[in-house]
């Protein structure tokens, strides 16, 4: 019998090299810089301060990647990088590919440990201690950072999450840890008698205000600041958690979960916006490879329709439905019963 194909195998080998080679050509500023105006190897090298022969070798590497072109000596940028990978892009990932390259892949390097001691890495990794999330906010920057790569990971998947789940019913959504509202902001244009409200920490409220102002909402989108796990809830009939509840383990999400009921009017939603593992825990790769850096960067986990609909029904919720989207996040809307 002969063996089976190697492929698979020699894939996941190099599969760290291309993140790392698009990381690096971020952070170097290749993209940013290509979006200018189209240059030669050497041009960019005396511009970007790297050696010519590794700079052409890596922007060689990105045009294998389909995220660079050439024209004679002349290197561009391709559709896909111009959406993506420029930061001045509307659309721009840049914040998460930022984010990822300086810390994730840092931590991603004690997996090891993480799974033989069931905790995150940030002490193992940077040596760090305290709340988690201070962390990732640590400097105005840093904070900035990551909420740009949320903002980015969020315009991807949330038209698609509000689309594929029945929100008519709702006046009112309190998008709760929301940031920069981009859920929030996706639910009232798909759903044109919603209006929202974007709950967040202090410090992030001040960091993403002019976020309603692009919108194009008007007073349908409006800010409030507090910490969603200590502070009384601002008032409405929708609540929405988006990538929050992977973040925490359930002695945290529990109570969380009791108190969104306990706001809630007879009758009203909530909607979760998560990575959906399949119920067999078979698939899909990207939500066990999401749960895997909830493991070394986080207290939580990514779970299955059935994990969350057993969390909401113990807080109880009800008449609990998902959508799929194929898309990094997807969707839950679970209801408080009416009244009899």
């Amino acid at each position: 019998m002969s063996a089976p194909s190697a492929a698979p195998v020699l894939d996941l080998i190099e599969a760290f090299r291309r993140s790392k080679t698009m990381f690096a050509a971020v952070a170097l500023g290749i993209f940013d810089r290509l979006e200018r105006k189209p240059a030669p190897a050497a041009d960019l090298a005396s511009e970007l301060g790297a050696d010519p022969d590794a700079l052409e070798r890596l922007l060689d590497a990105c045009r294998s990647l389909g995220l660079l072109r050439r024209d004679e000596a002349v290197y561009a940028l391709t559709p896909v990088s111009a959406e993506y990978l420029c930061r001045s892009s509307p659309r721009a990932l840049t914040g998460y590919i930022r984010f990822s390259n300086r810390i994730l892949y840092a931590m991603w390097g004690n997996l090891e440990d993480a799974v033989r001691e069931g905790t995150h890495r940030w002490k193992q990794t940077f040596g760090l201690d305290g709340p988690l999330f201070s962390h990732f906010f640590n400097t105005d920057e840093s904070m900035r950072e990551f909420i740009a790569g949320m903002h980015g990971f969020g315009l991807v998947s949330s038209p698609a999450v509000v689309a594929g789940l029945d929100l008519a019913p709702f006046r009112h959504m309190v998008d709760v840890g929301g940031a920069t509202g981009h859920l929030a902001i996706a639910a009232c244009r798909r759903w044109p008698e919603l209006r929202a409200t974007v709950f967040d920490l202090p410090n992030v409220i001040e960091a993403v205000r002019g976020h309603a102002a692009s919108s194009g909402l008007g007073e349908r989108l409006g800010f409030a600041a507090g910490d969603f796990f200590t502070d009384p809830l601002p008032e409405g009939d929708l609540y929405a958690l988006g990538r929050i509840v992977h973040d925490w383990g359930e002695e945290k999400i529990r109570p969380l979960l009791v108190k969104i009921h306990g706001r809630l009017p007879a009758g009203g939603g909530l909607l979760l916006a998560e990575r959906l593992l399949d119920d067999d825990k078979a698939g899909p790769v990207s939500a066990h490879m999401q749960s895997l850096n909830m493991l070394v960067c986080a207290e939580g986990k990514e779970r299955s329709e059935a994990e969350y609909r057993a969390l909401l029904e113990a807080a109880g919720f009800v008449a609990v439905t998902a959508c799929r989207t194929g898309l990094p996040v997807d969707g839950l809307l679970a209801r408080k019963p009416p009244l009899e």
